[in-house]
């Protein structure tokens, strides 16, 4: 097979579209698990496999992939191209009066949780790492931190929806997952921007980017779900008004990225505007039914698209056996973190909150990290520290959805109500 040198974008979307649709039908047809982590684990296989193969001296396999990879940059497909239309099929199916009633919890973890999940991530990978033998400064940990806290959406809501847990916990994770990510984002920019600038700015600058980029972010969204709202009211055409859906994603990605606004937080409010009041008072039962449809196969195609790419990807990590160690130790760290965060919330919103009895489990092992994480550690600066922090990175979120993933819905069963007590 011929190295894949100078392909045309077309080309490369054509391989991996064809690479994702084989593993989706071997997953279907032979192994059966849901379709996210089914083609994951073939493509990580795929990876193991060349890898092997490559000690052995069979170099072709791994030196193709690597140089396919090496025409595809991960972090501009997902970030500026697939993230907006996940992030808004993820909110189009939840349900504004559900997240209303547990604003307070997932207000709490997307914004506070976040935050303090990234200083306590970061403080301790800061101290762990110099055991190992990497001396990495404290700067580059917070931007480990701020990448690997958030709860990916597109993880979240590909795999819980079949877990089984209860109505409010869903509600809160899937909320929180949606926000947190656009906040994460935002963070990680901002220590990003001091990383390579050298200048740590103010707590007033700071507040004041944060509320610009989120606060902006919310409002284009909310402007620009009551736009395309009025347009789809307009008509009575379900092929102009899905196209209307499409056009005000991908333009209003690209708009709130120009004007420097957070992309996903416009995309999950306009997500939450089009799918609760566009549906209810804009959309006839024809349109309705198009919308979903269309939508729903944006997903899962996307999905399983950048699931197939993460597994891919593993070829490109550095290996050595103080980096399974500190791996290892980077899993153990951010689950730690996430059960305080957790716990801090539960216990102390716990009257406000009404969430069945082991709730926090489920909010713990529920907290998934997926492609946006992969996607925001592969911008970082070339170097030694990206190297070891891209390790760390792809464990958890192979461990996350793996592990986490696969047994989300055992744990899901300990927080069922009970006979005796119905959860609205």
């Amino acid at each position: 097979m011929p190295h894949s040198t100078g392909l045309t974008v077309l080309e490369i979307s054509a391989i991996f579209l064809s690479i994702t649709a084989l593993l989706a039908y071997i997953n279907k047809r032979f192994i059966g698990l849901p379709t996210t982590i089914g083609v994951m684990v073939i493509s990580l296989v795929v990876s193991i496999a060349a890898i092997f193969l490559g000690f052995l001296g069979f170099d072709e396999l791994i030196d193709y992939e690597v140089s396919l990879l090496a025409q595809l940059n991960f972090t501009e497909v997902l970030l500026d191209g697939m993230l907006s239309m996940l992030l808004f099929a993820g909110a189009l199916h939840i349900n504004i009066s559900d997240l209303r009633r547990y604003k307070i919890p997932i207000g709490v973890l997307a914004f506070f949780g976040t935050l303090i999940s990234a200083f306590l991530i970061a403080t301790a990978i800061y101290l762990v790492l110099p055991l190992l033998g990497f001396e990495i400064s404290y700067i580059w940990c917070l931007l480990f931190g701020a990448l690997i806290s958030p709860t990916d959406p597109i993880a979240v809501l590909g795999i819980l929806s079949s877990a089984g847990a209860p109505k409010s916990l869903e509600t809160v994770i899937a909320g929180e997952s949606l926000f947190n990510d656009g906040i994460g984002v935002v963070i990680f920019a901002l220590f990003l921007g001091i990383l390579t600038s050298g200048n740590i700015p103010s707590a007033e600058v700071i507040s004041h980017s944060l509320a610009l980029e989120a606060g902006g972010g919310i409002a284009f969204g909310l402007a620009l779900g009551l736009l395309v709202n009025y347009l789809i009211k307009s008509i009575d055409s379900y092929q102009e008004e899905v196209l209307l859906t499409l056009a005000g994603v991908l333009g209003g990605y690209a708009l709130a990225s120009y004007w420097h606004l957070s992309g996903p937080l416009a995309m999950v409010i306009m997500g939450l505007m089009v799918g609760n009041r566009g549906r209810t008072y804009a959309m006839n039962d024809e349109t309705r039914h198009y919308v979903d449809l269309f939508w729903e196969l944006i997903d899962e195609i996307l999905n399983a698209i950048l699931f197939v790419l993460i597994g891919l990807e593993v070829v490109i990590i550095a290996y050595s056996v103080n980096l399974f160690i500190a791996a290892i130790l980077a899993i153990i760290i951010a689950l730690g973190a996430r059960f305080i965060v957790v716990g801090l919330t539960t216990k102390t919103f716990n009257r406000q909150l009404d969430l069945p009895k082991g709730a926090w489990k489920v909010l713990t092992w529920g907290g998934l990290r997926g492609g946006i994480s992969v996607a925001l550690v592969l911008q970082l600066p070339v170097g030694t520290e990206r190297d070891v922090l891209l390790a760390l990175t792809y464990a958890i979120v192979i461990f996350s959805i793996l592990v986490q993933g696969l047994t989300i819905s055992k744990v899901a069963e300990s927080a069922r109500p009970s006979k005796h007590k119905v959860l609205h």
